[in-house]
């Protein structure tokens, strides 16, 4: 199927309105939040997918915001992408329900904005600190991933004096049950002073990866607190609270997200 070029051609680069471009099919359903560009593929091979009332099956297809699309008799709309960052207090599990009607964090960023929005990665329950929120899968998908090494930074609160030859462990990586770890940095905050107070840079996003390797030590980790994510940091902002990324934030992380 061949999209309707757009009425009228931009007199220039700058004036391109993108609103009128032609985008693919499997993007527009993506960006409608029903599925994957991969699942929205499926549903195109299978003939699930109509636009303008016509089935259509061509995965190359090319569509207008302008153009009707179903999918399965649900028409779609493009959402309008979301970006919220959140100081996480404990005591909220980074999910979005709970069948045991515990605190969650979608609770602190309610009615923040009508898409509906998911945390990108986790925290856990009694760790604080920045948590992301999105619609934007594709960013989602890259800030999660391995692959694209999401820089991190912890500041790690000990029930006991971490001792240098530990520190040094640490840095060189240590084996845990689901494999090798090692951090990217870690020192102690206030020039030693204080030994309990840790931070911690690494790009590992494995399940309480920061916990394990203390525990792997002997230490028990009393807080933790994430103050750095993909170039965000909590500056004025408040614990408990959340606010809009700004455009100049928004170009940062996919800029970072698009690195390999």
């Amino acid at each position: 199927m061949n999209p309707q070029k757009p009425t009228r051609k931009p007199t220039s680069k700058s004036n391109v309105n993108e609103e009128i471009l032609p985008i693919r099919l499997n993007k527009y359903i993506a960006n409608s939040g029903v599925c994957s560009r991969r699942e929205a593929d499926e549903l195109i091979r299978a003939g699930s997918v109509k636009v303008n009332g016509k089935v259509v099956t061509e995965l190359g297809t090319k569509v207008l915001p302008t153009d009707k699309v179903q999918v399965k008799s649900q028409t779609l709309s493009i959402e309008k992408y979301r970006y919220i960052l959140l100081n996480k207090p404990k005591a909220y599990l980074t999910t979005v329900t709970d069948p045991q009607n515990r605190h969650t964090v979608m609770a602190l960023i309610k009615d923040a904005c009508p898409e509906r929005v998911y945390p990108v990665g986790r925290l856990d329950r009694n760790t604080t600190g920045l948590l992301l929120f999105t619609n934007d899968g594709t960013l989602t998908k890259k800030l999660t991933h391995p692959r694209y090494g999401i820089k991190k930074i912890y500041h790690v609160v000990l029930d006991k004096p971490l001792a240098g030859t530990d520190l040094q462990a640490i840095t060189k990586g240590i084996e845990l049950e689901d494999g090798f770890i090692k951090v990217d940095r870690i020192d102690y905050i206030t020039d030693g002073k204080n030994k309990n107070e840790i931070g911690v840079e690494l790009h590992s996003g494995r399940n309480r990866i920061v916990r394990r390797i203390f525990e792997k030590l002997g230490y028990t980790v009393e807080k933790l607190d994430r103050v750095y994510f993909a170039g965000l940091t909590k500056k004025n902002l408040p614990r408990g609270k959340w606010r809009f990324l700004d455009e100049k934030e928004i170009s940062l992380l996919k800029r970072i997200s698009s690195k390999e």
